[in-house]
């Protein structure tokens, strides 16, 4: 995926707030204002810095104790998903930004019939698409 293209909802947005905060003036428009903060944290929770938390494929299927490796993408609706469902249990998971690592992206596709579909979850050697969020959690309390 070309760069830019990883950028293309995150500069909208924050392109659409701008917008609204030189339409608005500076009259005082506390919603206005509200709305600003709301769409420039948009722009940054699809941004590609969001999340930046990850590590190398290459890494950890090569140290992989059973433990569980979330693959996932920057602005992904599920992925933010399976994320605040986690809470503080998504720390003990190795997260494997696809954007950044072919070979992440190359393990992904070979799962998922050559589709880049994430989140993709290894739970203990178990590949899963997409899973509940509660069987991850889980998955991550157990450990």
């Amino acid at each position: 995926m070309k760069r830019f293209e990883r950028w293309f909802g995150a500069v909208a947005f924050a392109a659409a707030a701008v917008t609204l905060l030189v339409s608005s003036g500076k009259d005082g428009d506390w919603p206005a204002g509200i709305v600003f903060a709301a769409l420039l944290l948009a722009a940054w929770v699809i941004s590609p810095f969001f999340g930046s938390r990850q590590e190398p494929w290459a890494s950890i299927k090569d140290k992989n104790d059973g433990g569980v490796v979330i693959f996932w993408r920057p602005g992904c609706v599920y992925c933010l998903r399976l994320r605040a469902s986690l809470g503080r249990n998504g720390r003990r998971a190795h997260w494997v930004n696809i954007w950044r690592d072919p070979e992440g992206a190359a393990f992904v596709r070979e799962h998922n019939h050559g589709n880049e579909t994430v989140p993709t979850v290894l739970l203990g050697g178990e590949v899963l698409t997409n899973p509940e969020p509660g069987m991850v959690s889980r998955a991550l309390a157990g450990r």
